[in-house]
């Protein structure tokens, strides 16, 4: 009797969950707070919550990035087990740094519904499934990887928010690639709105210098038309901050909360726990979840459930024993402590909040970069239209696809600048505010595009589309450079910069290089990430960077 009961408990608990009962209260914005829809202030009380993947030994891999990683949310067992100990913490968030949208969530984000526990998902992956600081684009395949794993945990009521990158920006050289952020963030946010999805859009910025953070956390939340519209900016802004070491004061987030005390968007840490002066007493707790800051910040997660290794040492709490057992640590024990005495303001009230005013970008110095004009939303229907429209298409040798097609972009632009033409076409500047037309495809599209404008420049000599193999003529494409030029101007002639982005027929997933930060995961449930997904999209932006300053012309679209 008692096992039929209780089997009858969990379909009926199942049950609620995908009928649209929530366990728990939606979470929502007003102006710069959060607030429950009972009107509560909302904190973020969180931890990082993934096991590291594999960290590649690399000497540009300065930050210890995983090359491959688990998700902590397919697995229902290990979630069940963790759960008594998130309750210890008393948290009501965890933030993951990378799911796998083919496998199933649904034990665990009802395990942690149940508890009242958010989420906050990173929608990029390792490796090849983040926007590439060093060569950054926006294209057709990250746009299909952030839909994939929007559409799996959509159904999913603790959601609470979707990051669109964590850290891509980390230097004043490199604040360019905050364009390719934002536009991620307004085709998100779009896509989410098209979905009645009220999760919000969140970016996670690594710390630094306020002669840049300043203007990239503005950049992010302003509204680039000069109006008052939130359609690109985003709605919760995370910085992974760990300037409180040992027994610090409140003096150690002074300049944090001078810099933050007028943003206009929900700001929290993203990351917090400096291990530099063990041990980690966690006492900036206290600080960031008690006035002033509380007027400011709306929280933080501490680094980290899971054991970790980044280029500051070794970070954890817990351990987990060979006979699948949780081991918790003193980090543990003493953040159970902290966490336990904080006591939050209600404040202010959500009727005195007030709507969110979306500012003016900042202008562009030699500290900030990215220009307001931002890369176009990736079109599926028009990349897959070029697509087979190109005289000479890649057909690539082997399935790991994504170990190719850098090298083979390199070489045939190289080969195409030699003959007179051009990359630009697949390119990006997004410091002009200038970006080709061919530039939100995805990769193979790229490589399609830049080996046909080489086949066609040669005359189309049968010898100019092998590329060791990994090429072939297209039998189907138009017989002359003017009508292949004519059709593939149609099939981009749609419009591309704001139209909804909806989900491609059939969804692949990836991206570029190297932006999961502090995250990742192993391969015990999700395998290298370029064998996730396919290959169709498993890759973006990959070693074309060099080659984009080729001058000329051949096939111009614009």
């Amino acid at each position: 009797m008692r096992t039929a009961t209780r089997a009858a408990a969990i379909l009926a608990a199942a049950a609620a969950l995908f009928t649209g009962v929530h366990a728990v209260q939606k979470v929502s914005r007003a102006g710069r707070y959060l607030y429950t829809e009972d009107g509560n202030r909302f904190f973020i009380k969180g931890v990082a919550y993934q096991e590291q993947g594999d960290i590649a030994v690399d000497p540009n891999n300065r930050f210890l990035e995983p090359s491959s990683f688990i998700d902590p949310l397919a697995d229902g067992d290990a979630c069940t087990r963790d759960l008594p100990f998130l309750q210890q913490l008393g948290v009501n968030t965890i933030r993951v740094y990378s799911v796998n949208s083919s496998l199933n969530h649904d034990s665990c984000m009802s395990t942690f519904s149940g508890a009242n526990i958010y989420t906050i998902i990173d929608l990029s992956l390792p490796v090849n499934g983040s926007i590439d600081r060093s060569s950054p684009s926006w294209a057709a395949n990250l746009l299909d990887l952030y839909i994939s794993t929007i559409d799996v945990f959509t159904k999913y009521d603790n959601v609470l928010a979707y990051n669109v990158g964590n850290e891509v920006v980390i230097a004043p050289n490199g604040t360019a690639a905050a364009a390719y952020v934002k536009a991620a963030a307004r085709d998100t946010k779009a896509y989410l709105a098209s979905k009645s999805s009220s999760a919000l859009v969140g970016y996670a910025a690594i710390d630094g210098d306020s002669t840049w953070i300043d203007p990239l956390a503005n950049y992010l939340s302003c509204d680039p038309s000069g109006g008052n519209s939130g359609n690109t900016a985003i709605d919760l802004f995370g910085l992974n901050n760990y300037e409180w070491c040992g027994d610090a004061s409140a003096s150690a987030y002074a300049n944090k909360n001078a810099q933050f005390a007028g943003y206009n968007v929900p700001a929290y840490f993203s990351e917090f726990g400096c291990i530099t002066s063990p041990p980690r007493l966690w006492t900036e707790t206290q600080a960031l979840f008690s006035e002033p800051m509380t007027d400011i910040w709306s929280g933080g997660l501490a680094f980290s459930y899971f054991p970790a290794t980044s280029s500051q040492g070794q970070f954890g709490m817990i351990t987990i024993g060979s006979d699948g057992s949780v081991q918790t640590s003193d980090d543990f024990d003493r953040l159970k402590t902290q966490y336990g005495q904080l006591s939050p303001p209600n404040s202010p009230s959500q009727s005195s909040a007030g709507s969110t005013n979306f500012p003016s970008c900042p202008q562009q110095n030699s500290s900030f970069l990215a220009s307001t004009t931002l890369p176009p939303t990736p079109n599926f229907a028009a990349c897959a239209c070029l697509e087979s429209t190109l005289s000479c298409q890649f057909t690539p040798q082997t399935p790991n696809v994504s170990t190719i097609v850098g090298p083979l972009l390199d070489q045939a632009c190289g080969l195409l600048g030699q003959s007179g033409g051009t990359c630009n076409d697949i390119s990006g500047n997004a410091t002009s505010g200038q970006y080709g037309p061919v530039s939100a495809c995805d990769p193979s599209t790229k490589l399609s595009f830049v080996m046909s404008q080489f086949f066609e420049a040669n005359n189309r000599n049968p010898e100019t589309c092998n590329f060791a193999g990994n090429a072939t003529i297209n039998q189907q494409a138009p017989s002359s450079v003017s009508a292949a030029n004519s059709v593939a101007s149609s099939c981009l002639s749609n419009p591309s910069a704001t139209f909804t982005p909806s989900a491609p027929a059939s969804t692949g997933s990836g991206s570029s290089n190297g932006n999961g930060g502090s995250g990742g995961s192993n391969n015990n449930n999700s395998g290298a990430v370029s064998d996730l997904f396919g290959n169709r999209q498993a890759w973006v932006g990959l070693g074309v960077g060099a080659v984009f300053s080729l001058m000329g012309g051949l096939i111009t679209l614009v």
